[in-house]
């Protein structure tokens, strides 16, 4: 079942880098080969490969068994706002050992307190032969936020503006009881160094279905997108004369303006050398381009049950009632007329549900990967996504039939065989 497979990758990936690491045993377990950056590209038509930035961004690219004229790309991003971890001893009260941590991303405060927390991501070690980076995870609960009770606080329900130095600063326990965190995240082995880290704080809290047809977990945004384009990609055909990519973008919820983020040269990079190892001329690059076609894929917001008056009137959307088509007048979202027709003609013949999304016209919207990718790549693009409540809170909620629709329209996407006629036409 698709949304099982979902929660076995939501489950696999409590940071960036184990999203990347998830991705990257199923690229694998399908043929997919890894390449380095610092090394030599030597590519064959009708092969997959996959190459890896900063251990959290990742681009897997399929070539076409024919000549190459344009590229299937999609981009999703595996992180989420969550606290990076600082420093694992905070504060003069020698009764608690508290964590410092700092925010990452957008974050609803108040869900975050009061739930077991873990803490994830990777460890730089000094090895006997040079500096080694390695992926850790807790293997129970670490921590919590507990939060000041309401008799200390009486009007706490009419609103409260949360200081992350003050409020958000994790427990990790008792003085004297508190267990060391290298502990828990797995002994370094004898002669080596812990040199630095990585880590963020992660809700203990395994993804399930909940009610009728919705379901909860952790990261939803964007890793649901980041599992169903990946899904997509691996459920495709090679195709005859398409090169088919597949994008896992990092930082994407603090701007993108990193060496692993959207805004930076991955992925052209990434386009580049492999039309170079494939012996194309410039010229014919350039003209590839031109030919491609990409989704953007992050969720939007569903229609919230108790505050429908904050959805445009006339642009609701619901869980489990298809694909999410993102449009903004400010250009936020990268989607057009033409590119949000071609997606949804392709989703017609799939047989895969599509739905409009736009903000009130009074409600500034967020941004996503597609118009900052956009700024590196200039090909065409569509915004799209899932439909899903309570984006940015620890743990989120949305359809549990989305999923499969998603994974169903990138599939069709990536197999399908249009191409450009003129500007603004294709054929499908």
């Amino acid at each position: 079942m698709a949304i099982q497979s979902l929660f076995d990758y939501l489950k696999e990936s409590p940071s960036p880098y184990h999203a990347v690491a998830a991705a990257a045993r199923r690229l694998e377990a399908a043929g997919f080969a890894p390449l380095a950056e610092h090394e030599a590209w030597t590519l064959e038509p009708g092969k997959g490969y996959y190459v890896t930035r900063n251990q959290s961004s990742l681009i897997a690219f399929r070539l076409p068994e024919g000549p190459l004229t344009g590229w299937r790309i999609t981009a999703a991003h595996g992180d989420a706002p969550t606290f990076y971890v600082k420093n694992t001893s905070l504060g003069s009260d020698r009764q608690y050992e508290r964590w410092e941590v700092e925010g990452y991303g957008g974050m609803n405060c108040a869900t975050w307190q009061d739930r077991p927390l873990g803490v994830a991501g990777r460890l730089v070690v000094r090895t006997a032969t040079g500096v080694e980076s390695r992926l850790a995870a807790s293997d129970r609960p670490v921590a919590v936020i507990p939060s000041l009770a309401i008799h200390m606080q009486r009007d706490v329900n009419k609103g409260h503006e949360y200081n992350i130095q003050r409020d958000m600063q994790p427990l990790g326990g008792l003085n004297g009881a508190v267990p060391d965190l290298l502990d828990a995240l797995g002994q370094l082995e004898e002669g080596e160094t812990l040199l630095g880290a990585d880590l963020v704080v992660f809700p203990w809290q395994e993804p399930c279905l909940v009610g009728g047809g919705l379901f909860m977990a952790p990261r939803i945004d964007d890793q649901a997108c980041a599992w169903a384009t990946l899904e997509g990609l691996l459920t495709a055909e090679v195709h005859p004369f398409a090169g088919q990519v597949y994008c896992l973008f990092d930082n994407e919820e603090v701007g993108s303006g990193t060496r692993q983020g959207a805004l930076s040269s991955f992925l052209p990079d990434v386009l580049a050398r492999a039309g170079q190892a494939l012996g194309l001329s410039d010229e014919q690059r350039r003209r590839a381009l031109t030919a491609s076609f990409a989704l953007s894929a992050d969720n939007g917001h569903a229609v919230h049950p108790n505050f429908p008056d904050k959805s445009d009137p006339e642009n609701k959307v619901y869980p489990n009632s298809g694909v999410v088509v993102k449009f903004s007048a400010a250009q936020k979202y990268t989607s057009t007329g033409l590119t949000i027709g071609l997606f949804r003609a392709l989703c017609d013949q799939a047989g895969v549900p599509t739905q409009l999304f736009a903000n009130r016209a009074d409600e500034p919207g967020g941004s996503t990967l597609g118009h900052l990718l956009g700024q590196q790549v200039s090909i065409p693009m569509v915004d799209i996504g899932m439909a899903q409540l309570s984006m940015h809170s620890a743990v989120e909620t949305a359809g549990a039939e989305d999923p499969q629709y998603m994974a169903d329209a990138c599939r069709a996407f990536f197999n399908s065989r249009f191409a450009p006629t003129a500007d603004g036409s294709w054929t499908l």
